[in-house]
């Protein structure tokens, strides 16, 4: 509807989508690696070339903001949106890093199921961003926020449950704190999408 008023080489929806296909190729990544025995260079690597990709196109989208007059909602919004769904993949990103750093291995369920709900969640936030463009898929915009807050209770439930068991079971002190700090950040990226649902919602509204 705001399309005629927009400027025509630049599209804040195209954009949007691009940033939330690269959250998902994060997640997916995320997701392969935490089933590997192997954490290296190479896998950060590859990871940061994502990360690298969504800062470029967060980039646009904030520079572009600062040259458009009419944007298709409010600026404040747009800028929000940007940063959560950056903040996505930049805390996907953490999370391998620090795996590095630590030099922990794939392979542990629970952070196998951490990276399922997060693949899960992040592709949520995909569909739901896809359908912004259009008021007639305000729907299934809504039913993608739902599932995404959904499944951010069920990885609060998960981050209790594991580090329950973390800290019955494991006797090494160092391991218990280097797992515990990758568990909380896999909730993080589930609290980051929920963020990004709630600036989707309130976009929503005001545009009701």
């Amino acid at each position: 509807m705001f399309h005629k008023f927009l400027p025509r080489n630049f599209n804040f929806f195209d954009m949007f989508e691009k940033q939330a296909g690269y959250a998902v190729d994060a997640a997916d990544y995320f997701k392969e690696l935490a089933a590997k025995s192997v954490m290296d260079e190479a896998a950060l690597n590859k990871m940061r070339n994502i990360e690298h990709q969504g800062d470029e196109v967060a980039h646009s989208i904030i520079d572009q903001l600062n040259k458009t007059f009419i944007t298709p909602f409010d600026r404040e919004d747009i800028y929000d949106l940007t940063t959560e769904l950056d903040d996505v993949i930049d805390m996907i990103n953490t999370i391998i890093s620090r795996m590095l750093v630590y030099k922990l291995k794939g392979g542990d369920k629970n952070l196998m199921n951490f990276a399922n709900v997060i693949q899960e969640s992040v592709q949520a936030v995909e569909r739901a961003v896809k359908g912004m463009r259009d008021a007639k898929l305000r729907s299934l915009v809504c039913e993608a926020c739902v599932e995404i807050n959904r499944l951010e209770n069920v990885g609060d439930s998960m981050r209790d449950e594991v580090l329950a068991e973390l800290f019955d079971t494991e006797k090494d002190p160092i391991k218990v704190i280097k797992l515990k700090e990758i568990y909380q950040d896999a909730e993080t990226v589930l609290d980051i999408c929920e963020d990004v649902a709630h600036v989707i919602d309130s976009i929503l509204v005001k545009q009701a």
